[in-house]
């Protein structure tokens, strides 16, 4: 109604020796380009190699920033996208079908969208299920990225026992992700949770191990994630010398 986006933010940079604020960022875009940044990392190790078709589900910002990012690490050559607002679906599918030059086009809804893909992102405000058992094919790959409070929830819980299931951090997703509602269910317990994202990149636990498992990515957020996006963009801009100086405080 005020023409603002539905949730704003800054990002602030420190300088850990001695408290200097080094940087106020607008947080928008930042924690657009990590949250996709960490889906195409987990899609690195947990899609299959020869994916191609995706499912988008969501059709705002943040989903166009991650069908970018899987586009970067997965031969991605056609999509499917879906939303509860059609005229976003069909712009998205417009919109990103001419910038990619690839097929991306709207489903009926978010099962339709992902029970043929081999990728699937779930970028919603949803709180109540998406996606439920029978809506992913055998080998596919799960980003759910929108459960990052206690009430918000895309997957039905029964999706996940049974899949190989891979968090950001493995508390927090037992507090506000997909984890917290299977846990809650009483479907899966910490222990089946196969490992953070960070054991799986630095070699501690498996990524894929077969062509045939379904895995999920649990993806609510992490600080350090956006301490490394705030110092590469403060690195940049500073190289670029853009952004404005001002003296927060006097010496």
């Amino acid at each position: 109604r005020r023409g603002l986006p539905a949730i704003q933010g800054i990002v602030a940079l420190f300088d850990a020796d001695d408290g200097v604020v080094l940087a106020l960022m607008d947080s928008i875009e930042i924690t657009a380009l990590r949250t996709a940044a960490a889906t195409a990392v987990a899609a690195r190790y947990l899609a299959r190699k020869h994916s191609r078709t995706a499912a988008i589900v969501g059709c705002g910002r943040q989903g166009r920033v991650q069908l970018r990012a899987l586009r970067q690490v997965l031969p991605i050559g056609r999509v499917r996208v879906a939303d509860t607002d059609r005229v976003a679906a069909a712009r998205f599918a417009s919109a990103m079908s001419r910038e990619l030059s690839i097929p991306v086009e709207t489903a009926a809804d978010p099962r339709a969208a992902s029970r043929d893909a081999d990728v699937v992102v779930t970028c919603t405000p949803s709180k109540e299920p998406l996606l439920h058992v029978g809506d992913l094919r055998p080998g596919s790959f799960l980003a759910a990225v929108g459960a990052d409070a206690p009430e918000k929830q895309e997957l039905d819980p029964r999706l996940l026992p049974g899949a190989t299931l891979v968090v950001d951090i493995r508390e927090q997703c037992a507090t506000i992700g997909e984890l917290h509602h299977a846990i809650e269910a009483g479907l899966v317990t910490m222990a089946d949770v196969h490992a953070d994202l960070a054991e799986v990149v630095s070699g501690r636990r498996p990524g894929r191990r077969t062509e045939e498992e379904i895995a999920i990515f649990d993806s609510t957020g992490t600080a350090l994630q956006d301490v490394a996006a705030a110092v590469a963009v403060y690195r940049a801009a500073t190289r670029a010398g853009a952004g404005g100086r001002v003296t927060l405080a006097a010496p």
